[in-house]
This record gives structure tokens, C-alpha cells and sequence, in this order.
């Protein structure tokens, strides 16, 4: 079944500003709340399709990937799909944690309110640059770059404590990762002080890793390159970067790739572009001739009366389309050089051809002979 374009879905104008965006999912979200929705599959599933919808339109590498490729461009920009409803609440806690959500749902953006301390935080996403040469999108490749980043501590597990010890409970929030601050009528929840919102604390921390139960690494990542690729598109590589808190996912690695141009040949999507010179008696006449391709040589046949720049198409010998279907072709523009210096048969020949133009007056220059005797007229 093919997806909905996820401005339908949201109910929005491609050209709608991040805020009316946010502000129709807003409406979209409360309305299949599965909390209003009790046991309702279609809601939870609408809820669902509207989350994923802004999670792709409020990133603005990602909408702008959608807006060029559609669907596809989420392979590249890192379009998220969320299996339950619970991975919506993680991806988008800071809206559900809102006033919005907080005050009709339990204050804690999660469901029936059960949710009291801070969920543990997913890793830092990185970001690196891959550059490739320019015919490299023709097939898919691997890169290996290196990079240094945190990873959860092999001597503690990743929990910040010393070997054979465990987090305590918080004793200024009783576990509960919050505190209440009272002011007059008012009464405010905010994030515990001391356990930064976890409602644990270490008091015994690990040794190699000072309690913060990750440390720094140099890693060799072999990144796959899928055919077609366009200078300036950005690779999601899942899990590939910082690791997150205890009992959170790795963020992720977000590789920009730049293409090295090319002395011959230039990119217009999944097209190629190339000059190629040829002389007078090959464009009047007729010829077939070889002309680089990305992949090599390949034999063009250039038709008898062929002007300077035009172009010939050379299908399938373009770049692979990102959707998947299909190739590119190459289109040839020809460029008529006309001879500097001539030796004498040449230029006799010519001058001969030269007195017959007048008795074969070519089309072209037909029309333009018409056009200068009516300016010369008036």
C-alpha cells in the first residue's frame, strides 16, 4: 500500500511555515490521543501516521530531501517509523511534556500519566563528511572513515558504577525524578536538582569512566553508499553514533556527502552533461564517433546536418535514479569547431563550396535572407 504524502496528512500547504506545522500536528495528536481513543486501532494508527509525518516535515534536512524525492529521500534523511506508541512519546517528549499534552494527559506525556522521571536521554547523533569522485554514484559503494566518539563503558556496563555496587534511590525526589515548588496558589513540577530527573543517583561511581558511564573511542565505520547519491544529500547511519544513557539507543551517524566535480562532465539529477567537439565535415556529413561515459567509451552517431550545439541523447549512460527505477542518460552537446588555418587544397575546396552556397540556400539561412530584405524594405 502506497504512503500518503505527508502533507495531506498533516493537513497542510507545501509551502506552510515549521510552526503551522507543528500546530497541525498539535491538533492532530489530541484528537487520536490513544487515551481519548481507548481500544480504537484506526485512531492509534492515524496517531501514528501523524507522527511520523512531522517527525519528517520538522526537520529541515529531511523535509527538504521529501520535498525533492518523495519517499525515497527518506532513506538518505532518516525518515522515522514508529512501531508503538510509546517510541512517539520518546521521539517527541518535549511536546508531549508540554502544557498541551501535560495538562490533559497526567503532566508526564506519557500515558494515563504513569511517567515520572526523565527517560533516559538516546546518544548524540554526529555528523561527518564523505567525499566521493564524481562517477563513484554510479554503483553502490563503501567508504570507511574514522571518527572518535562515546561509548558505554565495557568495565561498568554503561551504568556509571563502580563494579559490584548499583544507583541508589534519589533522596531528594524519593525516586521520582521531579520536585514540586510552591509558590502562593501556585504549585510548579520541575526536574529533581540532584538526579537531574532520573530518580537515581550514583554514590560509588566507576573508576574508568568517572560515573559517567561512557568514555571516548577512535572507530573505523564502513559507511554504504547507495548508487545515485547527489552532492549535498546526508546519510543516516542508525546507531552509529554517541551511546545514550543507560537503557537508551545509540544516536545516530549523519554522513554529508560532497562530490569532487569532474573536468568533462557535469550532473544535472540523474543526467550527465558533456561537450564534445567535432569539425564542419562531421557535423554536414555525418559520422559515428566514441564519447566518454562514466562507465567508459561508447560509439554516438552523429545524423548529416547536425548544427553546433545540439544535443544528443545517449540513454541509460546517466547516474541511477534515487527512487530505484531506472538510469539517467547522457546528453552530448555538439560543439563545431571551425578551422583556424587552412593549407591551400583546403581552402580551395572551400571557396568552392563556398560559390554553391548561394544556389543551395540552406533553411535557416533562407529565413534570415527573407528577414533582412523586409528590414531593408522599410
Amino acid at each position: 500500500m502506497a504512503k500518503r504524502d505527508y502533507y495531506e496528512i498533516l493537513g497542510v500547504e507545501k509551502n506552510a511555515a515549521p510552526d503551522d506545522i507543528k500546530k497541525s500536528y498539535h491538533k492532530l495528536a489530541l484528537k487520536y490521543h490513544p487515551d481519548r481513543n481507548p481500544g480504537n486501532a484506526e485512531a492509534e494508527g492515524k496517531f501514528k501516521e501523524a507522527a511520523e509525518a512531522y517527525g519528517v516535515l520538522s526537520d529541515a534536512n529531511k523535509r527538504r530531501q521529501y520535498d525533492q524525492y518523495g519517499h525515497a529521500g527518506e532513506q538518505f534523511a532518516g525518515g522515522q517509523q514508529f512501531t508503538n506508541v510509546e517510541d512517539i512519546f520518546s521521539a517527541f517528549g518535549d511536546i508531549f511534556g508540554g502544557s498541551v499534552f501535560g495538562d490533559l494527559f497526567g503532566g508526564g506525556g506519557g500515558r494515563n500519566g504513569s511517567r515520572t522521571r526523565r527517560r533516559a536521554r538516546k546518544g548524540a547523533s554526529l555528523r561527518c563528511v564523505v567525499e566521493l569522485d564524481f562517477a563513484d554514484p554510479v554503483a553502490s559503494k563503501e567508504k570507511t572513515i574514522e571518527l572518535r566518539r562515546a561509548e558505554r563503558c565495557e568495565t561498568c556496563s554503561g551504568s556509571g558504577a563502580k563494579p559490584g555496587t548499583s544507583s541508589s534511590t534519589c533522596p531528594t525526589c524519593q525516586g521520582q525524578g521531579a520536585v514540586m515548588a510552591s509558590a502562593g496558589f501556585f504549585s510548579m513540577r520541575s526536574a529533581c536538582p540532584q538526579c537531574g530527573g532520573s530518580g537515581e543517583i550514583i554514590t560509588d561511581p566507576c573508576a574508568t569512566c568517572r560515573g559517567s558511564g561512557r568514555i571516548g573511542k577512535t572507530r573505523e565505520i564502513t559507511i554504504k553508499i547507495p548508487p545515485g547519491v547527489e552532492d549535498g544529500l546526508t546519510l543516516r547511519v542508525q546507531g552509529e553514533g554517541e551511546a545514550g544513557e543507560p537503557g537508551a539507543e545509540p544516536g545516530d551517524l549523519l554522513c554529508e556527502i560532497r562530490i569532487r566535480p569532474h573536468p568533462l562532465f557535469k550532473r544535472a539529477g540523474a543526467d550527465v552533461f558533456v561537450e564534445v567537439p567535432i569539425s564542419f565535415a562531421q557535423a554536414a556529413l555525418g559520422d559515428n564517433i566514441e564519447v566518454p561515459t562514466l562507465r567508459g567509451r561508447a560509439e554516438l552517431k552523429i545524423p548529416r546536418g547536425t548544427q553546433s550545439h545540439a544535443v544528443l541523447r545517449m540513454r541509460g549512460e546517466g547516474f541511477p535514479k534515487l527512487d530505484g527505477y531506472g538510469q539517467g542518460d547522457q546528453l552530448v552537446e555538439m560543439i563545431v569547431e571551425v578551422p583556424r588555418k587552412l593549407n591551400k587544397d583546403q581552402e580551395k575546396i572551400l571557396r568552392q563550396f563556398a560559390e554553391t552556397e548561394n544556389q543551395n540556400i540552406t533553411p535557416r539561412r533562407e529565413t534570415f535572407l527573407d528577414m533582412m530584405k523586409k528590414l531593408l524594405k522599410k
